[in-house]
């Protein structure tokens, strides 16, 4: 080959091996991490009376996107204010360390949704995430604001992990993965998301699937299966697997964790039949017009508490990924107000830290240092780098469904 040729193929190569290779980085395990198909999921969850028309469905009417004509004003926030989302500064944690024995009843909080629950002489892990992104892609979605607070092989042995629905930010794959190495505890997950796991190589011995108002019990614990408003799915199609909140009753105390929800009235059923609830582990964040019914606000949530009977609010679902458009610390500040006006019980723990729930101190404010770096411009390019790419991605893939 003629110099001159051999230089423009090796020119021709190097443009191309970039995009070819950041490609293949993105897709790097995506069949994996997307989970069981629908084929495989559907003759097992057919037989649930919430499921019908080849998916499930929520008790209330309730959308799971903006409807077409509100999608352009979407697609502008994308652009123009995801980065609203991300803290002013680092954000705190803790040094977290774990008794011996568990106690009477204890919570650490670990980022977003995940919680290390300690109750009645039980430890139950919620929702572990110990991911760097919240994504099936290496390289797409959003990351973590904050390091894991302690990491996977140092948890204390659990007896039990539970799971509300299988989004990323709730059912992580290398989570699970380290799990299976670290811990025996079963999985004990809405009806549906078992698949996904066996597909993940969980032993069967270790996958509880469970039916809204099914229960299962681990020890002295009660584990229900509650009604939850939301949806499901891990990319390709939605509500193949169920979504639920979890009530976990003892012998002398009770817990109920939202995972992810919009505000519902069946909240009032759960407190009446199950509560009331000692402890609340509620979401607050990730809200928008767009999306009102599958995430609750702050308010939305201390009204869900009170619906519960709960005596000491735990607010989750924010802090650790930018999931929306507003500033970081906006719904923990909203949560507070709403809280004095109903003179509510609520507990902020920074990441890692380990709250005592029978002697649960006030909150001390460590989220305003911290700030939004809509309000610290300068913050925006070190950690705003891949939201933007996010952002990008994401308004492709909301411009091509259907107006």
């Amino acid at each position: 080959m003629p110099p001159p040729i051999r230089r423009r193929a090796a020119l021709t190569a190097a443009v191309l091996g970039g995009p070819v290779g950041f490609v293949a980085r993105a897709a790097w395990g995506l069949p994996t991490a997307l989970g069981a198909h629908r084929r495989r999921l559907r003759p097992l969850v057919a037989g649930s009376p919430h499921f019908c028309d080849g998916k499930f469905h929520n008790t209330l009417e309730t959308p799971a996107l903006a409807p077409a004509n509100t999608r352009d004003g979407l697609l502008r926030q994308w652009h123009e204010e995801r980065h609203v989302g991300l803290p002013g500064g680092p954000i705190p944690l803790a040094a977290t360390s774990f008794p011996a024995g568990p106690a009477e009843l204890a919570v650490t909080w670990l980022g977003h949704a995940s919680a290390l629950l300690e109750i009645d002489g039980v430890r139950v892990l919620l929702d572990p995430v110990w991911g760097h992104r919240v994504s099936p892609s290496p390289v797409f979605g959003p990351a973590r604001l904050h390091p894991a607070p302690v990491e996977l092989a140092e948890l204390p042995p659990v007896d039990a992990v539970l799971i509300s629905h299988d989004h990323y930010d709730h059912l992580d794959l290398p989570t699970v993965r380290g799990l299976l190495e670290t811990q025996t505890a079963p999985f004990v997950v809405p009806l549906g998301i078992g698949e996904h796991l066996r597909k993940w190589h969980v032993p069967e011995d270790r996958i509880v699937e469970l039916d809204w108002d099914q229960a299962h019990r681990i020890g002295a614990l009660t584990l229900t299966c509650t009604e939850a408003r939301h949806f499901s799915g891990r990319y390709f199609h939605r509500d193949t697997t169920l979504w639920a909140s979890w009530a976990i009753t003892g012998p002398r105390h009770r817990v109920f964790f939202g995972g992810d929800t919009g505000y519902t009235p069946a909240f009032a059923g759960i407190g009446a039949r199950l509560g009331p609830f000692d402890l609340t582990l509620l979401p607050i964040g990730a809200y928008n017009d767009a999306w009102h019914a599958i995430h609750m606000d702050p308010e939305e949530a201390m009204r869900a508490h009170g619906d519960l009977g709960g005596g000491v609010l735990l607010p989750i679902h924010w802090a650790t990924f930018n999931l929306a458009f507003h500033r970081w610390a906006e719904p923990v500040q909203r949560l507070l107000v709403a809280a004095e006006r109903v003179g509510a019980r609520v507990v902020v723990p920074r990441p890692g830290e380990r709250i005592d729930v029978l002697d649960a101190p006030e909150p001390v404010d460590w989220w305003t240092a911290v700030g939004s770096a809509a309000d610290r411009p300068e913050a925006v390019p070190a950690q705003g780098m891949g939201t933007s790419v996010l952002a990008r991605a994401a308004t492709r893939l909301l411009s091509l469904l259907p107006h």
